[in-house]
C-alpha cells in the first residue's frame, strides 16, 4: 500500500525476477483494472522479449480501483503549476519516488509503459516526471476524450463502447460489466430511445462520467481541462509511442501525444511506431486481423526488436541507442519502414474526387452542380458491423470491427459508394489523409460517416475448399477493408462549443479527418468511398431535428432526411511518388 502525498494509499504488486543478481531497473505499470495477485510467480507472455534482460516488475491500481484508497475520477485534468493538489501524474511520481527509495536491489532507472488506460498512465508521468523516470512507451494512450478515442469521435458519442467501458470502471470497484441481457446490442440501443434514458433508466447517476458527457455534449470547460497534454514540455524522457491503425478504441490519442512532444524534441528521443493492429494487438503475434490474415508476425517483431532494446538502452546501459524516428508496418506491402520523422517526407497531398457517376478519380472534380443523394431514417440506423451485434465485452467480435469486410452495407439505400477502376500500379499512402464533403440535408442537424477502402480483387487468394462451412465467406477474394473510417457531425461544423443548426438543404463543406496511415494500394486493386449518415450503436443516433442536447432529443424529434453528396466532394491522400 504505497503513500501519496495526500496519504491516500495505492495497491501494488511488486515482483522481482528469479536467478538475476545485481541492482535492476524498475518497470511500473499503472491500471485500473486490476494488478497480479500477491505471490504471482511465472513468465508473462506479452513481455517475453523484455523478461530475461531483468526488470523488478511493479503493477499498481489506481486512487479508488480494487483495493486502492480514494476515489476513482476518470479525470485526466491536472492541478496547476505549484498547486499542492494530487492528479494522475502525482500519483505517478509518488510511486516513483517510493520505489526508488524503498525496493531493494534497484538501480536507480525506472520505466512506465502500458496499454489503453496503463498507457495512458504511462503518458500523463511526462507531465511531471520524476529524475528517475529514464524511459516511457505510452501505448494506445489517449489525449482528448471529447475529439477522438474511447469516448467520442469529434464530438459524437460513442454509445455501445461508452457503455460498455464506463460501466464496469465508475459503476463499482471490482471491474463488473453491465448486463442489458439483450442477444443483438443493435436492437437494445434502438429500443432504448434518446440517450438520456440510459442514465435515467439504468445507470441512475452511478456512472458519473456518462452522466457529464449527457449533460455536456458540446466542448465546454469540461472536456477542455481535461486536455492535460497542454502541459507537455520538453520533458527529456525517451518516449515510445505505440499506435495501431485498426484500434477500435483508442485510434488518435498517441499520434497526438507524439505531435505535442515532437514539437520540443531537441535530443531527438521522441519516437512513434504504429502497425495494422487492433487496440493493443502488437503484445500478440500480429498474424491476423480477424478472418484477414497479414503476412508475418509484426507484434512479434515490435517487441523483440524496438521494444525491447528500447528498454534495454534506457533502462540497462547495454545496447545502442534507437535510431529510428517512425516505424510502421506498412499494411498493404506489408512490410517494415523507417521514416527520418513523421509525417514522412516525400508524400503530396493528392485528391481522389467523388464524382456524380459513382465512380472516383484523380483527374477532376467532374460536372459541377451534381449530386447523388440517399434517405436517411434514425429508426432504421446503419449498423456499424454485421448483426446480430454483441456486447463489447468478452465478444472477439469487437476487437476488429474495423478491418471488416464492408460489403455488409453495400446494398442498403442510405449508403452510398464510389469506386475507381483497377489501379494500374501501387498507391502508397503515407501521412494524414482526410475527407471534404460538399454535402447538404434536408434536416437541421445530421452526421456524415467517411470510410475510405481497399477493394481486393476476386481473384485475391485460389478459392477456398468447401470442405468446412464458412470458408468461403472467409477468404479475401473481394474484400473491401477499410483503411480509415470516421464520423462528423454537422451541429459542430463551425465550432466545437457552440452548436449550431444547418441550413436545410445547404451545399457545404463537411471536413472529416481520417487520420494518419501508412498503406500501400496494390496494383489491381480499387479504391471504394462508402458515405452514410447513422454508424449505429458504436456511435449514437442523430435525431436529424436540430436540438440543444442532442442526448435529451424527444422521440418525436427523430425525423427522415435526404442527404446529398455533390461536386467537389473528395479525399485527400498522402502520396508517395
Amino acid at each position: 500500500m504505497v503513500p501519496m502525498r495526500d496519504g491516500t494509499r495505492l495497491q501494488t504488486v511488486i515482483r522481482r525476477p528469479l536467478g538475476k543478481q545485481g541492482p535492476l531497473p524498475i518497470l511500473l505499470q499503472r491500471s485500473p483494472y486490476g494488478v497480479p495477485p500477491a505471490g504471482a510467480v511465472g513468465p508473462e507472455r506479452s513481455l517475453e522479449y523484455l523478461e530475461p534482460d531483468g526488470y523488478i516488475l511493479v503493477n499498481q491500481n489506481m486512487r479508488g480501483r480494487f483495493e486502492s484508497e480514494g476515489s476513482f475520477t476518470m479525470s485526466m485534468a491536472l492541478q496547476p503549476q505549484g498547486a499542492k493538489g494530487v492528479d494522475e501524474a502525482t500519483d505517478a511520481y509518488d510511486t516513483i519516488d517510493w520505489l526508488v527509495k524503498n525496493v531493494p536491489a534497484n538501480n536507480g532507472r525506472v520505466g512506465m509503459m502500458g496499454v489503453s488506460y496503463p498507457g495512458y498512465a504511462a503518458a500523463v508521468a511526462l507531465a511531471r516526471p520524476h529524475p528517475a523516470l529514464k524511459a516511457v512507451s505510452p501505448q494506445a494512450a489517449w489525449n482528448d476524450w471529447w475529439i477522438n478515442d474511447d469516448l467520442h469521435r469529434y464530438g459524437a458519442m460513442r454509445l455501445s463502447y461508452a457503455t460498455d467501458w464506463l460501466y464496469p470502471l465508475q459503476n463499482n470497484k471490482e471491474g463488473e460489466s453491465f448486463d442489458s441481457g439483450a442477444y443483438d446490442s443493435y436492437e437494445w440501443f434502438l429500443k432504448l430511445g434518446p440517450i438520456e434514458n440510459l442514465d435515467k433508466r439504468y445507470f441512475k447517476g452511478s456512472v458519473p462520467r456518462l452522466t457529464q458527457m449527457i449533460e455536456h455534449p458540446d466542448y465546454d470547460r469540461l472536456w477542455k481541462d481535461q486536455h492535460w497534454t497542454d502541459r507537455l514540455g520538453r520533458s527529456g524522457v525517451p518516449t515510445l509511442h505505440v499506435a495501431g491503425f485498426w484500434d477500435q478504441e483508442d485510434p488518435l490519442g498517441s499520434w497526438k501525444i507524439y505531435e505535442k512532444m515532437e514539437a520540443n524534441d531537441p535530443d531527438h528521443n521522441n519516437m512513434i511506431v504504429a502497425g495494422p493492429w487492433a487496440h493493443g494487438t502488437w503484445r500478440q503475434a500480429g498474424s491476423d486481423m480477424g478472418h484477414f490474415p497479414i503476412p508475418g508476425t509484426s507484434g512479434t517483431d515490435f517487441r523483440r526488436d524496438i521494444e525491447a532494446p528500447f528498454f534495454r538502452y534506457w533502462l540497462h546501459g547495454k545496447g545502442t541507442k534507437p535510431s529510428f524516428e517512425a516505424r510502421m508496418f506498412q499494411s498493404g506491402s506489408w512490410t517494415w519502414k523507417s521514416y527520418p520523422k513523421w509525417p514522412a517526407p516525400g508524400a503530396t497531398a493528392t485528391a481522389l474526387y467523388l464524382r456524380a457517376d459513382g465512380s472516383l478519380s484523380f483527374d477532376g472534380a467532374g460536372d459541377a452542380g451534381q449530386c447523388r443523394e440517399f434517405v436517411s431514417d434514425p429508426a432504421n440506423p446503419v449498423p456499424f458491423r454485421e448483426r446480430p451485434i454483441s456486447p463489447t465485452y468478452p465478444s472477439l467480435e469487437w476487437r476488429w470491427w474495423e478491418a471488416a469486410d464492408q460489403r455488409f452495407v453495400e446494398n442498403r439505400p442510405d449508403v452510398l459508394s464510389w469506386t475507381s477502376a483497377p489501379l494500374e500500379q501501387d498507391l502508397t499512402v503515407t501521412g494524414d489523409v482526410a475527407a471534404t464533403l460538399m454535402a447538404s440535408t434536408s434536416g437541421t442537424d445530421s452526421d456524415m460517416v467517411v470510410k475510405l477502402i481497399d477493394v481486393y480483387p476476386d481473384d485475391a487468394e485460389p478459392t477456398p475448399s468447401p470442405a468446412q462451412m464458412g470458408n468461403y465467406a472467409r477468404s479475401i477474394n473481394g474484400y473491401r477493408l477499410p483503411i480509415a473510417m470516421e464520423v462528423r457531425r454537422g451541429r459542430w461544423l463551425d465550432d466545437w462549443s457552440t452548436a449550431k443548426p444547418l441550413v436545410p438543404n445547404q451545399v457545404r463543406a463537411w471536413d472529416v479527418p481520417l487520420r494518419d496511415h501508412d498503406h500501400v494500394f496494390k496494383a489491381g486493386h480499387r479504391i471504394m468511398v462508402q458515405v452514410q449518415s447513422s454508424w449505429f450503436p458504436v456511435i449514437d443516433r442523430n435525431p436529424q431535428k436540430f436540438v440543444p442536447n442532442i442526448y435529451k432529443a424527444k422521440p418525436e424529434d427523430f425525423v427522415k432526411a435526404t442527404q446529398r453528396v455533390c461536386t467537389g466532394s473528395k479525399v485527400t491522400l498522402p502520396v508517395m511518388r
